[in-house]
C-alpha cells in the first residue's frame, strides 16, 4: 500500500466518521439520555473504520496486518490532533475539569499555574482515552471490514 493510499483511506474514514457521528449521537442520546453521546462516538469510531476497511479491502489485503496497522496509527494520529484541538473550543471544558478536581479534592486550593497544569493533565487523559479507543476500534473495524470483502481465490 502506497502512502497516498494510506492517506486516502484515513481521509475516507474521517469523512465517514463526520457523516455518521451526528445521526448516531442523536439516536443514542434519544435512547440513553446525554450519556448516550459517548456511545454514539464509540460506535462511530468502529463503524467508520469498518466501512473504510470494506472500501479499501483490496489494498489492505496486499500486506494485511501491516496495512491495517499503518492505517490505524495514521487514523489515531489524526484523532489525537482533534482531541487536542476540540476542547479549546468548548466553553465548559475548563469548568468540567475544575468540577472533577474539586469533587476529588474538596479541601485543596490551586494557584493559576496549578490549575493550568491540572487542565493539561485532564486534556492528556482525554487524549489518551480517545487515542486508545481509536486504535482498538480502528484496528478491529478495519480487520472486520476487510474480512467482509475478501479477494476472490484464483
Amino acid at each position: 500500500m502506497k502512502f497516498g493510499d494510506l492517506v486516502m483511506s484515513v481521509a475516507s474514514i474521517a469523512v465517514i466518521f463526520a457523516l455518521i457521528t451526528f445521526p448516531l449521537d442523536v439516536v443514542f442520546v434519544s435512547a440513553l439520555g446525554l450519556g448516550g453521546y459517548e456511545v454514539g462516538v464509540f460506535v462511530s469510531f468502529f463503524l467508520s473504520a469498518l466501512i473504510g476497511g470494506y472500501i479499501f479491502a483490496r489494498k489492505i489485503w496486499e500486506a494485511r496486518r501491516e496495512n491495517i496497522t499503518k492505517i490505524t496509527v495514521l487514523w489515531a494520529a489524526l484523532v489525537m490532533l482533534l482531541a487536542i484541538i476540540v476542547p479549546g473550543g468548548l466553553a465548559h471544558w475548563g469548568l468540567a475539569s475544575e468540577e472533577e478536581f474539586k469533587a476529588s479534592y474538596p479541601d485543596t486550593t490551586l494557584s493559576t499555574a496549578e490549575w493550568t497544569n491540572w487542565e493539561m493533565m485532564y486534556l492528556d487523559s482525554f487524549m489518551f482515552l480517545i487515542v486508545v479507543i481509536s486504535l482498538v476500534l480502528g484496528f478491529v473495524g478495519l480487520y472486520v471490514g476487510s474480512m467482509l470483502r475478501r479477494p476472490a481465490k484464483s
